[in-house]
């Protein structure tokens, strides 16, 4: 039998440590730094950021702390964020049939890859996938997370929210199933232009207005596509953390937009004891 192909890591190094050690250090103190504004139930799907973590990290650990409940309980990840590197007519799966990172190796989700396949508009192309970073930045959090997960990682170029939608509703599974949007809010304005734009989008998002555009988001079809099935399942939007390159790590100038925002089921409100 064939040895499956890996992806090695692209951006270990640059956006994250290229030591192990090292690595699990920095998630492990970002995770135990994390200070969610909301406490949430085990969500179903997060939103988080993907830039380097001395600049979105502490952002995305307030998402990732919230799966501490669900170690053992999500088998598999479907994360989608958006291409930046190389155009995508659709969606691109990779051919690779493992991830890997400084912490080891993520195998691919085979059945759920095979499935897509049957879509017109999926591509199975390792080239969309061999320098990008969105889903990459992701993984080593997972890793050290959850206990064993297979991923799903799908980039999204020119599509529309309703096929993410679609693509998401089939990857929808169980409790086992974890879905990741992978997107950072508006880029490259002052801070304080930043704050008021990335709070109204964020607004949006929370009252699940579907209608985000590419200034406010760079993953804004995959966002609206996360926000149109999750009204579908009756989830309910929980705001973790929303800061910029400004707060964490970068001057004020020319900053870029982070949010965590976790769907999660609707907690049933107990009745009143008389």
């Amino acid at each position: 039998m064939a040895i499956a192909s890996v992806r090695p890591a692209a951006v270990s190094g640059q956006f994250y440590p290229a030591d192990e050690r090292v690595l699990r250090t920095q998630i492990s103190e970002m995770l135990a730094a994390a200070a969610p504004l909301e406490a949430v139930p085990p969500p179903k799907a997060i939103i988080v950021p993907h830039a380097g973590y001395i600049y979105s990290g502490p952002v995305a650990a307030s998402a990732y702390t919230a799966l501490r409940k669900l170690r053992s309980q999500i088998r598999k990840v479907v994360l989608l964020g958006p291409a930046h590197r190389v155009a995508v007519d659709g969606f691109a799966l990779p051919a690779a049939q493992a991830f890997e990172t400084p912490l080891g190796k993520v195998t691919l989700d085979r059945a759920s890859w095979l499935a897509l396949q049957q879509r017109p508009d999926v591509v199975v192309d390792d080239r969309p996938h061999a320098y990008e970073h969105c889903l990459e930045v992701q993984l080593p959090f997972l890793q050290i997370l959850l206990d064993s997960f297979t991923v799903l990682p799908i980039l999204v170029g020119d599509a529309t929210a309703a096929a993410v939608t679609e693509i998401i509703e089939s990857c929808w599974g169980g409790a086992e199933t974890l879905i990741v949007i992978s997107s950072d809010l508006s880029h490259y304005h002052p801070y304080h232009q930043a704050q008021w734009q990335d709070r109204a989008t964020v607004e949006q998002i929370l009252s699940m207005r579907a209608a985000l555009d590419h200034g406010q988001a760079c993953g804004a079809t995959p966002v609206n596509g996360l926000v149109q099935a999750a009204t579908r399942h009756g989830l309910v939007p929980h705001l973790l953390d929303l800061r910029n390159s400004g707060d964490t790590a970068g001057d004020r100038n020319r900053v870029v937009g982070y949010a965590s925002i976790a769907f999660c089921d609707p907690v049933p409100h107990a009745s009143q004891q008389h």
